[in-house]
């Protein structure tokens, strides 16, 4: 979480560093909820949890270029993470807390000077992190990490950017993820609905 975070913030100075005639920077923060599909099989003696429910604050850079070698176009990048706020109990009594990062292409239409909409396709991770209940947690430093899982995810989502004042804008958005082998879950299929509030940097 701490290199993403890191990775992050370098991104965002990057791009705030190399804004061009006819670019535009995006740094936003969001919150947001999980949501799964059911389980369809009753059948099984353990069922593993669903992944979903909780807040999720984020943090997301999105870059596009809308003049490229003076030729119009609508394309970009867009790095985003979240995370579970407060800390969840796996079917009632275990610990946890995930971990969504992604890295996608953006192709960006405006609809007029206040109002843009975002398709976006690309990849990620996802890290999940349990905890000790009972016997492993050391004061005043909180619980070690009992076990930790990392997951490839491939992820699509879509958002509607208004600009209320200036610069800064809200953004209503929807992110679908499919989560490879996320075992720990009974399905790798989820969605992220959520908002953003953020200020635009270059043109608009």
């Amino acid at each position: 979480m701490r290199k993403s975070a890191l990775f992050l913030s370098a991104c965002a100075v990057l791009v705030c560093t190399a804004l061009a005639r006819g670019q535009e920077t995006d740094l936003a923060v969001s919150a947001s909820t999980l949501f799964s599909t059911k389980l369809n099989s009753a059948t099984q003696v353990y069922t593993p949890p669903p992944e979903k429910g909780g807040l999720y604050p984020g943090f997301s850079v999105t870059h596009t270029f809308n003049s490229l070698f003076g030729v119009e176009n609508h394309l970009g990048f867009n790095v985003e993470v979240s995370g579970l706020a407060k800390r969840g109990l796996y079917n009632g009594f275990q610990g946890y807390r995930p971990f969504l990062y992604d890295f996608n292409a953006v192709y960006q239409a405006h609809v007029d000077k206040k109002t843009a909409i975002d398709g976006m396709l690309g990849f990620g991770g996802e890290r999940l992190l349990f905890y000790h209940q009972t016997g492993g947690c050391v004061s005043p430093t909180g619980c070690q990490f009992m076990y930790n899982a990392n997951h490839f995810l491939i992820d699509a989502g879509g958002d509607l950017r208004y600009t209320f004042w200036k610069h800064f804008f809200i953004r209503p958005e929807a992110h679908y993820y499919y989560v490879i082998n996320n075992n720990e879950f009974h399905s790798g299929n989820l969605v992220r609905l959520g908002a953003s509030i953020g200020y635009t940097f270059g043109a608009q």
